[in-house]
């Protein structure tokens, strides 16, 4: 008679460990919501990206010489980091930091969590992934539960409304971190997610600091409190430097997909502290689209 082996204690040990520091990354993205909308009552939008990335860079950088030694790619792949930087930072956060402060904490983090789906359907038109009925589906209902969010947040609608524009820049931020991830998939072939992550990040911070320079020399820093400055080392030593090097951990050692579950939490925290320190509505609308969206994520999963 066959017996089933189990894992070894180490091993498990080591996995529920790196389960809990996941579980405590997505509680940390999910109040790093509401922690950029109060700083950016003080900062603007730009200011701060550009702050919070020259410090998340240098860390991250110092992460990467600390457990690998070399901070260096290979010649041939340095327009392609340029090139993430461009797409997965620059433009990402140049989108993602003004919708977000158009919108709700709440409406900013569900919409983000339909990156799986635009994954998938770019995946399919390039022909890396291909995906069934099933998961075409889910994306219809994702699609669906977006359109509620957008347009069901209890405010005036019209692409004149700051809360639907900033819903459709979070969406095109969406979109630009989806394209993100699948251009990094070469060089995630040769080079560890640490690393792809680091220089990544080094190659698009000097582009978000360039376009934040006239918003740099107009921002009246005598009117930045402490809850302010709190909010920028929040967002950029845990939101943006160790949650980053978490999510690498988790994808190492549990592997990517069950990693990816745990950013489901992130738009439950961060609906619940918007709702709770910002006062922000939850309306049936978004109620509807949040369920739409994560029925839309299982089914194209699972469909896949």
């Amino acid at each position: 008679m066959s017996r089933l082996v189990s894992a070894p204690p180490a091993r498990r040990r080591t996995a529920s460990v790196v389960d809990l520091a996941l579980v405590g990354m997505a509680f940390i993205w999910g109040i790093n919501f509401t922690v950029v909308k109060t700083a950016l009552a003080e900062l603007s939008p730009l200011v701060f990206n550009a702050l919070r990335f020259s410090i998340a860079s240098l860390l991250i950088l110092f992460f990467l010489w600390l457990l690998e030694k070399d901070v260096r790619p290979a010649s041939r792949d340095g327009w392609r980091f340029l090139l993430l930087g461009l797409v997965g930072n620059a433009g990402y956060q140049f989108f993602f930091i003004n919708g977000l402060d158009r919108t709700t904490s709440g409406n900013g983090s569900l919409i983000l969590a339909t990156i799986p789906i635009f994954v998938s359907l770019i995946g399919t038109l390039l022909r890396i992934e291909r995906i069934g009925l099933r998961a075409w589906i889910g994306i219809a209902l994702s699609f669906t539960g977006i359109a509620l969010i957008v347009f069901g947040s209890g405010e005036e609608v019209g692409l004149t409304s700051e809360m639907t524009l900033g819903n459709f820049m979070v969406l095109a931020s969406a979109i630009l971190w989806a394209s993100y991830t699948m251009l990094s998939r070469p060089l995630l072939a040769r080079y560890s997610p640490l690393k792809v992550t680091a220089l990544a990040m080094t190659a698009g911070t000097p582009f978000i600091i360039l376009y934040a320079i006239p918003s740099l020399q107009t921002q009246n820093w005598s009117a930045v409190s402490w809850q302010g400055w709190g909010g920028l080392a929040f967002s950029a030593v845990l939101g943006i430097a160790l949650a980053y090097v978490v999510w690498n951990l988790g994808v190492s050692r549990v592997g990517g997909a069950r990693t990816a579950v745990y950013n489901n939490l992130t738009p439950v925290v961060a609906a619940f502290t918007g709702w709770l320190f910002l006062e922000e509505r939850i309306t049936v609308g978004v109620i509807g689209g949040a369920a739409l969206i994560f029925l839309g994520i299982y089914l194209t999963r699972s469909g896949q």
